[in-house]
């Protein structure tokens, strides 16, 4: 299955997922996705083409499903929002090898927890992401609804955080001291 689609979306920092969760019930969603591991394997050039150019390949494992997905350069402001096409697949490897045979090369892992929740009669999407480097309520749908979301559960624009789990987790290595490498969890 490929989608297509313009990514609206904010990040929002939470002390914890308890914390999250009580703000997400409170506001009046529910899981409509179960709590779910993710592999993310990044995939560049050895130039970094994609990096450079602002665009991302990433293939994804989470659930038993395996998702290959671009993102074209973002359109910064007070919400991320760029481009992003999606394809299902049924196993990870092959696509790796088909990327590697294309000149792809994996460039960067992280891993997380994914729960997704849903509000009835809305549109938009709101994730808890638990990673090495935090936990993050992630506001993805219409700018007016991403705001209203926000404003609900406690949050004000200066929340909003527009930076990709990768640009997040090489802040924390320099805040830390820490050699980047890959954000895993174990």
């Amino acid at each position: 299955m490929a989608t297509g689609q313009r990514e609206i979306e904010i990040k929002l920092p939470v002390p914890d997922a308890a914390t999250a969760r009580k703000l997400l019930r409170r506001a009046g969603f529910r899981v409509s996705r179960r709590r779910v591991f993710e592999a993310n394997t990044l995939f560049d050039t050895l130039v970094m083409s994609l990096r450079v150019s602002r665009q991302l390949l990433r293939v994804r494992e989470a659930g038993g499903v395996v998702t290959l997905t671009y993102k074209g350069p973002p359109a910064m402001g007070r919400h991320k929002s760029r481009e992003e096409l999606e394809l299902e697949m049924s196993a990870a490897p092959p696509m790796a090898a088909i990327l590697q045979r294309l000149g792809f090369q994996p460039v960067f892992r992280y891993e997380k927890y994914r729960t997704e929740y849903g509000r009835f009669g809305s549109a938009g999407v709101a994730t808890l992401d638990e990673t090495p480097v935090g936990v993050y309520l992630e506001l993805e749908g219409t700018p007016h609804w991403i705001d209203r979301t926000a404003r609900e559960l406690g949050f004000g624009e200066a929340d909003y955080i527009t930076a990709s789990y990768g640009r997040l987790y090489l802040d924390w290595c320099q805040r830390n001291g820490i050699t980047p490498g890959n954000m895993l969890l174990r």
